[in-house]
Formats: structure tokens, sequence, C-alpha cells
């Protein structure tokens, strides 16, 4: 599940099942999650960005739309001891922002959820975005992706510069920390220079999931090369085979987990889905526009395309919800029991499982402790 404001579409917030009141409150992101929990989900994106929501043909903010969000790390940080199961992953910006301390944030994450956290790692090409924020100069997208494959790789390593029984809390020795299993991590590129290690012991996961959004060959890349998990944006089951083919080609021997992206409105009937979006789109100024395939119709024939791209080998889909909670309560609610109905979808969580567990990811080596 893919959470992003009041929903993916730019009117959503004038629903009146929305709470555009709450969207800057912590009751209003637990009540999501617990709510996606409640449907038994692997895990919820949460959106994030450096500068204010805008349309990227418009050359201001809209008045009639959602501005202003709040900081995606610290909202897994506060839903996390709230929620028990399901996975927590912020999207980070990675052009603007630190590996080190994304490392330490979400291992922090990690811990506080007890193994449920990976992060998104997004990059930013925006000349706007970075006069915002006034550090550097927006990079093209080649070296965007290419700094953000050296952020990840970062990122791994001061994850790993703790080994697993580093800390002794021995108080009778007067020893907390063996030395030797700190390592520094010594990585020098052409974005960064980090020795590590880092002040935050090594994750309950090892290694918290790392995710990235891929739309074309580049970002595909990307995943390929640096992500356990990666979200494509098909159309047609011939999108999910390209996809597929274009991001396990660069794999090289790891496990990667794809997943398709659909934006959905979901109705009892297709004629009401329809009809709802169209309201959505009269109130927007616009018809809706997305990266992702826009789906309007009822949870049954959700459930038929989400078994066409598995069956074309993707591993699942993440699911927009144009309209929050209202989608997210039909996903949950009406398409998850129809998945079950068909043999399609658990029942319930495996016990104490972290969110790696869950994607069928093996824990990660440390690549120090050899």
């Amino acid at each position: 599940m893919a959470l992003d404001g009041a929903g993916w579409h730019p009117a959503a917030w004038r629903e009146p099942t929305a709470r555009p009141r709450d969207l800057l409150g912590a009751a209003y992101w637990t009540d999501l999650v617990r709510e996606a929990e409640a449907g038994l989900l692997d895990l919820v994106t949460i959106e994030d960005s450096l500068a204010i929501q805008a349309d990227a043909e418009e050359d201001e903010p809209r008045t009639d739309r959602v501005q202003g969000r709040l900081d995606a790390v610290l909202i897994a940080a506060r839903v996390a001891p709230l929620t028990q199961h399901i996975g927590l992953v912020p999207t980070v910006v990675a052009t603007h922002t630190e590996p080190f301390h994304t490392s330490k944030a979400v291992a922090t994450l990690d811990y506080v959820s007890h193994g449920r956290a990976g992060v998104r790692v997004r990059v930013s090409t925006d000349p706007a975005e970075a006069a915002l924020i006034g550090r550097r100069q927006a990079p093209s997208t080649g070296e965007a992706l290419a700094e953000a494959d050296d952020y990840v790789e970062v990122t791994r390593r001061l994850w790993d510069s703790w080994e697993d029984d580093a800390e002794i809390r021995d108080a009778a020795t007067g020893r907390f920390v063996d030395v030797d299993k700190l390592h520094y991590v010594d990585f020098e590129g052409e974005w960064f220079s980090v020795r590590g290690p880092s002040i935050t012991p090594r994750p309950p996961q090892g290694q918290p999931v790392v995710a990235a959004l891929a739309h074309g060959p580049a970002a595909q890349r990307l995943v390929a090369t640096s992500a356990d998990l990666g979200f494509v944006t098909p159309r047609s089951t011939a999108d999910v085979l390209r996809a597929l083919e274009a991001v396990r080609d660069g794999v090289a021997g790891r496990r990667v987990r794809l997943l398709g992206d659909v934006l959905v409105v979901l109705e009892e009937s297709e004629t009401r889905a329809r009809e709802r979006l169209h309201r959505l789109d009269l109130a927007a100024g616009g018809q809706l526009t997305s990266d992702a395939h826009v789906f309007a119709g009822t949870a049954a024939d959700l459930a038929d395309l989400v078994e066409q791209w598995h069956d074309a080998g993707l591993d699942g889909v993440r699911l927009r919800p144009a309209v929050l909670p209202h989608d997210l309560e039909e996903i949950t609610r009406s398409l998850v029991p129809e998945l079950q109905r068909r043999g399609r979808f658990r029942t319930a969580y495996p016990e104490g499982a972290s969110l790696g567990e869950l994607l069928g990811l093996r824990r990660p080596r440390n690549r120090y402790a050899a």
C-alpha cells in the first residue's frame, strides 16, 4: 500500500470521506496503517519530498491542492509501536540527504518496529527543489541515479559496520562493546567519502529492506544493482514482461522482489467507480494522469488484474488509493477477502516475521564479520 496525503488523486482531500484537517496529525497516519495491517498487507510505503507539492506543468503551487507534508521517516517511527506486523517503508530523498543520517534513522526505525523497517530511495532532478534546499544544483537523471547507487552502498556498509554481537553489555567486567567488532567502512567515491562506523548498532534485520521506484531503464538498473524491492509501473501484461526482463537481467544472483503499481478507485460497481473518478477529475480541473496504471472498477475486477500480473511473473502489486481512507478500506475489506476466496492471499500474518521474511528475503550476512 502506497500512502500519500489525502490520496493519490489531487482532488482527494475534497471528498466527503476525506480527513484534510487531520493530515498533519499522528492519529491520521496511525489509522491508515492500522487499517492496512487489518488487511494483512505486507507493507506500507510513505511518500515524501523536499519540495512543496505541485503539478509538473505548474510554475506555482495550486491553492486547490494539498500543500505541505510530514517527514516520512518520523511518521513511520511514530506508527511503529502502535502496529505489530506490517512493514513500514518511508521515502528518503537521496539527492539532498546524507547516507550516514539515513542509515542511522532507518536502523532506529528497525529497532522501534522490531524488524519491520525499510526505506524507499528516491532521487530528485528538479531545479526548483534544489533551489529550495540551497545545497547544490540539480543533477541530471543519470547522475542522480548513479549517486543513489553509491548512497545505498554507503548505507548498507554502515548497517554492517557493527557486527551482530558487538555489544557485550557485561557490567561485571565493565565491557559494553567489543571494539574489534566495529568496522570502518572506508567508502571513497565520486559523491561520498565516509569512514564510519555508524553510531547505531546493526539493525534487527541486519539490513532493512531497500526499495526504489523503477519507471524506466536507468531506474530499473538502480533496482537491479541496489534494491531488495522494486516498484514498476506496467500498464499491460506485455509491460510486466519487459520490466521483469529489464530488472532481472541485471540482478547478478541477488533476489529482488518486484511489485506493479496501480492507482485504484474501487466501488461496488464499475459504473460507480468511473462516476467517482469523473467527479474527482471535475473537481481537479482535468483528467487524472499518473505514471502508474489507473484502475476504476470493482474488487473482483482488480483481483483479476492482480492475478494476471502475478501469473506473468510479478511478486505482487503496490496499490495507490485514490482517496484516503475510502479506497484503502475498499482494498482491505473487499479486495483482500476476494483474493483470499481465490486462495491468493494470506489469512494471517506469520508470527514474529520481519519485513524481509514477509517478502521471502534472507537475512543478509555481515560483510565485515568474516
